[in-house]
């Protein structure tokens, strides 16, 4: 893993970035500039806290990467969140297998991003499985099997050298104590492609070592 993630990114310094988006709790549904997909690192949650928590995510043996977090409606500075009430039915959760490693983190994302989409609880979750597939994981990344280190830069032009069209200035690569938390990536409204997004890509880590800790 250490020497496929240094043939693969260079080294450079690391810091967490610090401050988070604006949220805004409430909003119109539909009404918001842009989407964030978020594919969180799964060995650093669990490491940090999923395993503490009994989260399905983090059961023994399944090995789990990049796992999507959510997919974001955003404006172009801060972001809506629990726009309405609206339940997702639990069909529709249970159906969300293949895209969230944990039903409770889909029910979460439902009430507090998928609400604020405009779409129906089935024709959002639609849209991030479609969001989901237009982004390609760099194969240093896919399932490491040790752990390793890189920086935030070096992921951000992986990231860029697979996916045809996506810039660093377009996603962000965030940490958290030194570790690789998220690779947060702008999409169009339509999810036509990738987009640049100024406050979004303001909140990577930049600079410094950051930790990879591989699936368990």
């Amino acid at each position: 893993m250490g020497r496929l993630l240094g043939a693969a990114f260079a080294a450079s310094l690391a810091l967490l970035a610090s401050g988070a988006l604006a949220q805004e709790r409430g909003g119109r549904p539909g009404d918001f500039d842009f989407y964030v997909l978020a594919l969180s690192w799964s060995p650093a949650f669990c490491e940090s806290e999923g395993t503490r928590r009994g989260s399905a995510q983090c059961d023994a043996g399944r090995r789990l990467g990049f796992v999507v977090h959510g997919l974001w409606p955003q404006y172009e500075r801060g972001y809506p969140s629990q726009c309405d009430s609206r339940n997702a039915p639990r069909y529709v959760i249970d159906g969300t297998s293949d895209i969230f490693p944990d039903s409770g983190l889909a029910r979460h994302q439902w009430r507090k991003h998928g609400t604020c989409s405009g779409l129906d609880p089935a024709s959002y979750f639609r849209a991030v499985r479609r969001a989901r597939d237009l982004v390609t994981i760099p194969e240093p990344l896919q399932n490491p099997s040790r752990d390793g280190q890189t920086t935030g830069q070096s992921v951000e032009r992986a990231f860029a050298e697979v996916n045809r069209g996506l810039r660093p200035d377009m996603m962000a690569v965030t940490c958290r104590r030194g570790e690789l938390r998220e690779v947060r990536i702008c999409l169009e409204k339509d999810l036509s492609g990738f987009r640049r997004c100024p406050q979004v890509d303001q909140e990577a880590c930049r600079f410094g070592p950051i930790r990879v800790t591989a699936p368990r």
